[in-house]
């Protein structure tokens, strides 16, 4: 298709609101409000006639029109991996981005500890994973994701001695780091839990059974996370998780990894939490 003259403003406005999946998203990337946005892209659209996007209160979507402007149509399949507790705070954004854009893309998601997903990306068996790193220099490095210690507050399971813990299975960097940070203060501690499932780790805390470790991002609201405790019953310091995309050396040649790579890393470079 030729297209007529389009203005660079009215293309920068159609691209942000196609990577940040919203008009809202699109005004805070290119530092303009949400109606100029919405004007841009309705003058583009007026251009050439027809809709280029499709949008509704909760979804946006490109249309054919979008799809041949925005860029080349892929296809094929992607095997991505990611740990519960990241997949809602930081896959959702990835995936409402590239969905949009490239349709024709099939995902298949696999949900597992860190360190189950990384050495499926060394075999080959996934393309991509977002993980914590194992070691430094693994991956393409993210952001930085805090630990803390939870416990339910009615129960104040932080008191009894010596301390109930719900642990993530054997292996994992969570519960290593929880495990070696009570040795190294020298506190009493029962593992009275222990699974792969962060759900399960949740119900035990809220339960009243226990504390646990995890990152900052999968805390739900009716926990709490434990600081500022009275000197007793304080409780020793955590060390951040390093989050890192990985890619398997067999998905190099392939165009739809290439663009979830890129898309993992544009949305999520320096996202984790901050103070």
């Amino acid at each position: 298709m030729t297209y007529p003259d389009l203005q660079i403003d009215w293309l920068r406005a159609f691209v942000a609101a196609v990577d940040a999946g919203s008009l809202s998203g699109a005004a805070a990337l290119v530092h303009r409000s949400q109606s100029a946005v919405s004007m841009q892209i309705k003058k583009l659209e007026n251009a050439l006639g027809r809709a280029v996007l499709l949008r509704s209160p909760r979804h946006m979507a490109l249309t054919p029109l979008g799809s041949e402007l925005f860029g080349p149509e892929l296809a094929g399949r992607v095997r991505l991996g990611v740990p519960d507790d990241y997949a809602s705070s930081y896959l959702t954004p990835v995936l409402r981005s590239f969905s949009s854009r490239y349709q024709g893309v099939e995902i298949e998601l696999t949900c597992e500890q860190s360190t189950s997903l990384i050495p499926k990306i060394s075999l080959g068996e996934l393309d991509l994973a977002l993980v914590s790193r194992d070691k430094p220099q693994r991956g393409r490095f993210l952001f930085q994701e805090p630990l803390v210690w939870v416990g339910a507050p009615q129960y104040e399971a932080w008191r009894r001695n010596p301390l109930p813990l719900a642990v993530y299975e054997e292996g994992s960097m969570a519960r290593l780091a929880t495990l070696s940070s009570l040795s190294a203060q020298r506190r009493a501690y029962r593992i009275v839990y222990h699974s792969a499932s962060l759900v399960g780790q949740l119900a035990a805390v809220e339960s009243g059974l226990a504390v646990a470790v995890c990152t900052r991002c999968s805390v739900p609201s009716g926990l709490q996370i434990l600081q500022n405790l009275p000197a007793e019953f304080e409780l020793p310091a955590l060390g951040p998780m390093f989050v890192a995309v990985l890619r398997s050396k067999a998905s190099q040649r392939s165009p739809a990894v290439d663009a979830l790579y890129q898309q993992m890393v544009k949305t999520l470079a320096n996202s984790g939490h901050r103070d």
